[in-house]
């Protein structure tokens, strides 16, 4: 019998989200986030559950869109973190990518490249972040340079919000007002503000293109509402099987370190999952795994390939029980905010050999 650990990647649940972004921005339309692997759910699975409903794919990278069209998916893909070399240029003129375009570079690149391939692109505008984009007060002289090349179609201005996720929409409001007054400097171009916090912050923006990214796969990006109130589903659970279950004494220690003593007599169970499945290292003990239809919580720390769950309140488990990581009863965000990081790292981090399975519902 094989290793029982598993993603299970549930199609509809994909599908639903993306329908949610939809309805939370109704009059853009939204380009579906797929990077890093479809945040860890498997790059070519998501956008292929997707291609009847989103016009346009998002990836960070040029080796992202190539994954795409190989596949054959052939909706535009745009390139979130622009190219990397001059020559990307030419293979997103090939095979319409749209990049981004955010960096002095990256202009100095396309106007020494004699290529009358027509080529679109956004302008990434630096409104707070500080990671990538141009200066407000540089964004109109970088929209003529690119005009003037004659070329390339300025679709238009993008931005990246740095805290739409947290109640205070101050800032982020303030970002958008810098958008605001650049589209009116810059007529005719659009509009790209919202990443999944900004769909579901609960603010009235006027845009053309949305990014949904995190929210795709059913984890909240909001500091203060989980994916549940949001109206998210999950599209991944993880989940394994016990591989062993023993009796334990008073005063037995529990895993590497022994971090974790029993204080009363009581039954303990082995997980075929470990950090070397992407499951989090730092979750402490007293983290929830989901086993026979209720809560068990973990004890001792995570090894490579095996975790110890308290089944002293379930007697009737036995070996071979399924075992849910995260999915339906025990959400991404709560392991992830348990651990000390965040439902996208975790599932992002999951590693190959953990198998995705596809499932509908």
């Amino acid at each position: 019998m094989s290793r029982p650990t598993r993603a299970l990647i549930d199609l509809p649940s994909l599908r639903h989200n993306y329908q949610q972004a939809r309805n939370l921005a109704p009059n853009a339309l939204s380009m579906a986030v797929v990077k890093a692997d479809g945040y860890g759910h498997g790059l070519v699975t998501v956008a292929r559950a997707l291609a009847d409903l989103a016009p346009r794919f998002a990836v960070a990278c040029r080796e992202e869109a190539d994954t795409l069209r190989a596949a054959g998916l052939n909706q535009p893909v745009v390139l979130l973190e622009g190219v990397h070399a001059a020559a990307d240029y030419g293979v997103c003129r090939a095979q319409g990518y749209i990049p981004f375009v955010h960096h002095q570079s990256q202009l100095d690149w396309l106007a020494a490249i004699a290529d009358q391939r027509p080529l679109r692109v956004w302008v990434k505008v630096n409104t707070g972040m500080n990671r990538l984009g141009f200066a407000p007060d540089e964004v109109a002289a970088v929209v003529a340079r690119l005009t003037a090349l004659g070329n390339v179609t300025v679709e238009g201005l993008a931005t990246h919000f740095a805290q739409a996720d947290a109640p205070d929409l101050v800032p982020t409001q303030r970002q958008v007002a810098v958008m605001n007054r650049l589209v009116a400097e810059c007529p005719g171009l659009g509009l790209s503000l919202s990443n999944s916090a900004g769909h579901l912050a609960g603010l009235t923006l006027v845009e053309q293109w949305t990014r949904p990214g995190i929210m795709l796969y059913g984890s909240t990006p909001l500091l203060h509402r989980t994916a549940e109130q949001l109206g998210l589903q999950p599209a991944m659970t993880l989940e394994s099987a016990l591989i062993s279950v023993r009796a334990l004494a008073p005063g037995d220690e529990v895993g590497y370190g022994a971090t974790w003593r029993a204080t009363h007599a009581g039954r303990m169970g082995v997980v075929a999952i470990g950090y070397g499945d992407g499951y989090p290292r730092h979750a402490p003990s007293g983290t929830p795994v989901w086993v026979r239809g209720t809560r068990a919580p973990l004890i001792g720390r995570v090894s490579m390939d095996m975790l110890a769950v308290d089944l002293s309140h379930l007697p009737q488990a036995e070996v071979g029980d399924r075992v849910e990581l995260w999915g339906a009863n025990v959400s991404v965000d709560e392991v992830a905010g348990l651990a000390g990081t965040i439902g996208y790292e975790l599932l992002t981090g999951l590693t190959p050999r953990v198998p995705r399975v596809i499932t509908r519902g």
